[in-house]
Order: structure tokens, then sequence, then C-alpha cells
């Protein structure tokens, strides 16, 4: 019977350690937590897209739009050399659109080196409503053109 006294002490050692890790973060402790990268669910979130123009005299250009509207107009980041992290992060995180930022947002697409190319700065948002649906609207900040950068009147004043 002594024999086993080791191994009830390690089981009993290793459970208890598992209380007391779940119990002082709220229920979740990574290897003993159902669903650890879902911790964030429900909460609104941001994320920055780039999309292609056509048109920029189209009248619903600065319109809020949902992702369905927008899906065949997205450019892919990879594509031009853009790292989609640091593009996402920089559109979706900024609050404080200053001339610098927008000149480094100018510089981080390489808007030179695409002379014929017209760019949508999108900050794409998503939120649950209180009805528990998913709203998904795309909100344009920028548009970009070879020479110009033009910014969303409904957003910004000036």
């Amino acid at each position: 019977m002594k024999k086993y006294t080791k191994y009830k002490f390690i089981l009993l050692a290793t459970l208890a350690l598992n209380v007391i890790l779940v119990a002082t973060h709220e229920g979740e402790f990574w290897p003993f937590s159902i669903f650890p990268m879902f911790s964030q669910a429900g909460n609104p979130w941001s994320r920055g897209v780039l999309e292609r123009i056509e048109n920029k005299n189209d009248s619903t250009i600065w319109d809020n739009k949902t992702i369905s509207e927008i899906e065949h107009r997205v450019v892919s980041l990879d594509s031009i050399g853009v790292d989609a992290i640091d593009y996402a992060n920089f559109v979706s995180k900024t609050e404080n659109w200053n001339q610098k930022r927008i000149i480094a947002l100018r510089d981080l697409l390489n808007i030179a080196e695409y002379p014929n190319a017209q760019w949508m700065a999108t900050r794409v948002k998503g939120y649950l409503t209180e009805d528990d649906s998913v709203v998904v609207e795309a909100v344009p900040l920028f548009l970009f053109t070879p020479d110009t950068t033009y910014k969303n009147p409904n957003i910004f004043s000036n």
C-alpha cells in the first residue's frame, strides 16, 4: 500500500494546482480551457482592408457598405508587397489621422509604384446588436490616387 502513496500525492498535488490556477484565472486556464481562442467572442472588432477603386466619381464611394458589397474589390496585400498585419494594425488602430500618419500609410502601400491604381483604405468593423445578430460594415477612410489623397468627408471635416 505504501508504494501508491507517492502517486496519490502527485495526483492530489496536480489537482490542487489545477483548482488554484482555474480559480485565479476566472475559470480559464489554458490546458484545461474548452475554447481559449474564443475568449474575446462577442466583443467589437476592427480590421483594415484595401479596395481597388475603378470610378472615384461614384456618388456612393464614401458610404458605409457591407462586406459583400466590397469583397470583389479587395486587394491582396501580398500581391503588392505589403505585410497584411502591419497594414491591418495601422488602419484599425489609428484614431488620430494627422498628415504624418496619412503619408506613412501612403508610403506603406508604395502608391508611387502603381501609377494607375486608385486604392481605398477601409476599416471593417464588426459587432453584435441587441438581438444577437452580427453586423459587419466597411467604412471608407482614404482614397489614394497616384498624386492625391482624398479623405472621407463624412469622417474628416477638413
